[in-house]
């Protein structure tokens, strides 16, 4: 796909999906609860992808979840603790993203779970579920806390069907805070009675309630606008509906990153705007922690080179089993702009660039879809190509078509 900006201010009204990360907990949490309505649905894949396999479930013995991870992971517990009897595969990328941590945690409770290929990862096969006894004490569990927080917020929510329930303890680091706290918040809303102290997490025993419940915008999808009125010309801005100040998603860390780019953000009652500012006198190099916003990290990443405004960037760890290895995959792209991501310290890595300019270069997106994301707005410094567009579909299947109504020109590559 070739983009290119025809020139003057970005201005207009822009189309998010709905949160993603939001909508699979609360259809997980409705089949749990046997009942109720989730509205604002996104035609996001991994969320149609959820919907379908959960209605799917009750009649088949394979299902595939594809290259999704919050699927896979989510519905490794929920299938356990319903005693379904079946296969759950993947892709060949799901393959090597590792779940072992998650199954040795359920298999404590008690689900029979048994790897098909390679042991600690995808394909699995499941054999219902045997508690040990029927007792008042919770499962306990002790899992990593720097781990993906998609594994904890699995065992979280399959907690009220333990006998005795569950207590969780997280071990060391404690990263993406916020995605555990928004399973916790919608557990909660769903009629579950559950805790969350310091690294201990308790769910006792019993009932999920049938709950209505609207799915707010993506604030991830929303990063991308972030990045794209912080590129455009002097005087952009840009409106973006079905966001909330109160927001359960960590990665509304945007607002405030996105001020050292110059992005001014004003929240609306139906969402927020956002206006080009003059970026503020910084220091030297900005550090930013990414440890509770991964999904951040790629789009300021190439904010940062294409404004050459040095950051280093820390809490980086799960990028590297993501849809791709995210920080080699930015690390090759950007060179191709003059961007750099190197590792200055242990876990830290630095963007910057020097003689950062765009013309015509291809983007490879490494079956990701926050690559292509990421690195479409550079087309408003000039035009450029992004390999196998289509991958927007798992979580922005309209990006394309609301930077066409924004004003960008896009045609088919050569």
């Amino acid at each position: 796909m070739h983009l290119s900006w025809p020139g003057g201010p970005l201005h207009g009204t822009a189309q998010l999906p709905a949160s993603k990360s939001e909508a699979n907990r609360a259809l997980i949490l409705q089949a749990l609860a046997g009942g109720g309505t989730v509205g604002n649905l996104s035609d996001a894949h991994d969320t149609q992808l959820m919907r379908r396999l959960l209605a799917a479930a009750p009649g088949t013995d394979v299902l595939d979840a594809e290259d999704a991870g919050t699927v896979m992971r989510f519905l490794t517990a929920y299938l356990a603790v319903t005693n379904w009897h079946g296969r759950l595969v993947g892709t060949a990328r799901m393959q090597q993203r590792p779940i072992g941590v998650l199954v040795e945690a359920l298999r404590q409770a008690g689900a029979g779970i048994k790897y098909l290929n390679n042991e600690g990862y995808p394909p699995l096969e499941l054999a219902g579920f045997t508690a040990s006894k029927e007792t008042e004490a919770p499962t306990e569990l002790a899992v990593r806390g720097d781990i993906s927080s998609q594994y904890i917020s699995a065992l979280l929510m399959v907690g009220p069907r333990l006998p005795g329930g569950l207590r969780l303890r997280l071990t060391g680091h404690v990263g993406s805070r916020p995605y555990i706290n928004m399973t916790v918040a919608l557990m909660q809303l769903f009629g579950a009675d559950c805790s969350a102290e310091d690294a201990t997490l308790t769910v006792r025993p019993g009932h999920y309630q049938p709950t209505d419940y609207t799915v707010e915008s993506d604030w991830s999808a929303a990063s991308y606008w972030y990045s794209l009125v912080a590129l455009a010309p002097a005087g952009s801005e840009i409106t973006l509906s079905g966001l909330r100040r109160e927001s359960l998603q960590g990665d509304q860390a945007i607002v405030e990153m996105m001020t050292h780019f110059g992005v001014e953000t004003t929240f609306r009652p139906d969402g927020i705007h956002l206006k080009q500012q003059p970026p503020a006198p910084q220091a030297e190099v900005l550090t930013l922690d990414f440890t509770d916003c991964p999904d951040l990290a790629q789009t300021v990443a190439v904010v940062a080179a294409a404004l050459n405004r040095p950051v280093d960037m820390t809490g980086l760890e799960s990028l590297r089993i993501k849809e791709t290895d995210r920080i080699a995959a930015l690390q090759a792209e950007l060179a191709k702009f003059g961007g750099d991501l190197r590792e200055v310290s242990a876990g830290c890595f630095r963007a910057e660039s020097v003689g950062f300019a765009v013309n015509n270069q291809s983007v490879a997106t490494y079956h990701d879809h926050r690559m292509a994301m990421a690195f479409a707005p550079l087309a408003l410094r000039g035009p450029l190509n992004i390999e196998s567009p289509t991958v927007v579909k798992k979580s922005y299947p309209q990006f394309w078509n609301e930077l066409a109504k924004s004003g960008f020109v896009i045609n088919e590559a050569d």
